[in-house]
């Protein structure tokens, strides 16, 4: 066990129903592109900056309970802003939580198949 090299995040995969439609929205979302699509499985481009790349996959079976791992989004113009344009794209809100915690303040949010991400801005 010689090396001593870091792991790094290169992408993270959403289970999904329909790859196409889910990697739409979240190309719109983080104002990237759909690098790949193979049918079952679709992966973005890295968003501006460098950040992690999604993937997509389909799954036969449906989204059950609370996600295990979500996203949290910062940046953009602003939480409210943001909070707006990604309902217009299909998102619904959940809940907010401001003031709840010192220094940021967020709101929970789920992608058009269910999934939870938050969107953060420091308060």
């Amino acid at each position: 066990m010689g090396t001593n090299v870091s792991l790094n995040i290169a992408m993270a995969t959403l289970d999904c129903a329909d790859p196409q439609k889910l990697s739409a929205f979240w190309a719109e979302a983080l104002r990237t592109t759909v690098a790949g699509d193979y049918g079952e499985f679709v992966m973005l481009a890295p968003p501006p900056g460098g950040q992690v790349a999604l993937g997509f996959q389909k799954v036969a079976a449906p989204k059950a309970g609370k996600n295990r791992m979500h996203l949290d989004l910062h940046g953009g113009a602003g939480r409210v802003a943001e909070v707006e344009r990604l309902v217009g794209l299909g998102a619904t809100v959940l809940w907010d939580q401001v003031g709840a915690v010192p220094g940021i303040d967020w709101t929970t949010m789920a992608d058009p198949e269910g999934n939870e991400f938050c969107v953060g801005e420091e308060s």
